[in-house]
């Protein structure tokens, strides 16, 4: 696990508060959506995180059978409080090596995830080898960083407020995997024939600016690399995303846009 993928502490919680409902939760209803009209009878989920697509997923195939998993037990923790239902199970995963036989699965999806997988060739080929003939990897992943200004806004003012090492989580990870070709090219690789990728533009609640700034800068992986900078300075790096998030807002709303990829063999 790198620091880019640690999501442990407090960060969890946080993250569950903040980010879930600004930036999470309608993206949510998106591919859900989605994967129900696939009507599928075993569903692996992952990188699960608190559980946002997989409590959704769950009432909307109450038939089917839905694993869910991710490299991090303490999310999963927070995905398994949110509550139970009896198509639903948790248990920690790494993409890269699954611990599921050939086959097993009709879908395999993730929200947001497919970013941090450090090898994302082996990941690919790994949902391939769990996946039953005609099935489908569904995903996610955040499309450029300029076409999401919240966050945007966020990222920049973070590094303005805050000496040597600024932090490049934001722009190198969660919008760092946003080009359609090279995409297409790492699924193909791992053996997927049939690839469509579509973009998808939605935006946050009203009045989210201060939970998108505190969830990203205190609930995500950012928060590892502001450990780097005294108490004081990760104070004033807050303040300064709360108040850059909050001007975006105010200049139009919080846009936000990803590409949603499904892909067969």
């Amino acid at each position: 696990m790198t620091q880019d993928s640690a999501f442990a502490g407090s960060i969890p919680a946080i993250y569950e508060e903040c980010l879930v409902p600004v930036l999470f939760e309608p993206y949510a209803e998106d591919l859900v959506a989605r994967a129900a009209r696939l009507a599928p009878a075993r569903v692996l989920e992952l990188a699960a995180g608190t559980g946002a697509v997989s409590h959704r997923l769950a009432r909307a195939l109450p038939a089917a059978a839905i694993m869910a998993t991710d490299l991090n037990p303490a999310m999963l923790e927070v995905a398994a409080a949110r509550g139970a239902a009896a198509n639903l199970a948790f248990a920690p995963a790494d993409a890269q090596a699954l611990p599921f036989a050939d086959a097993a699965f009709e879908l395999v999806l993730a929200q947001f995830g497919a970013m941090f997988f450090p090898d994302r060739v082996a990941a690919y080929r790994e949902a391939r080898r769990v996946l039953a003939p005609g099935g489908t990897w569904l995903f996610n992943v955040w499309d450029a960083l300029e076409r999401n200004p919240g966050s945007a806004a966020i990222h920049h003012a973070v590094r303005e407020a805050l000496p040597e090492p600024r932090p490049e989580f934001i722009a190198r990870t969660p919008f760092g995997y946003h080009d359609p070709a090279a995409i297409e090219a790492e699924l193909r690789s791992a053996g997927f024939a049939d690839i469509a990728i579509e973009r998808v533009a939605l935006a946050s609640p009203p009045g989210s600016a201060a939970r998108l700034a505190r969830g990203m800068v205190l609930g995500s992986p950012l928060a590892n690399e502001l450990a780097a900078h005294p108490a004081a300075a990760r104070e004033a790096a807050l303040a300064a995303a709360t108040l850059a998030a909050e001007r975006a807002e105010a200049a139009g709303g919080l846009a936000m846009s990803a590409l949603v990829i499904a892909a067969r063999d």
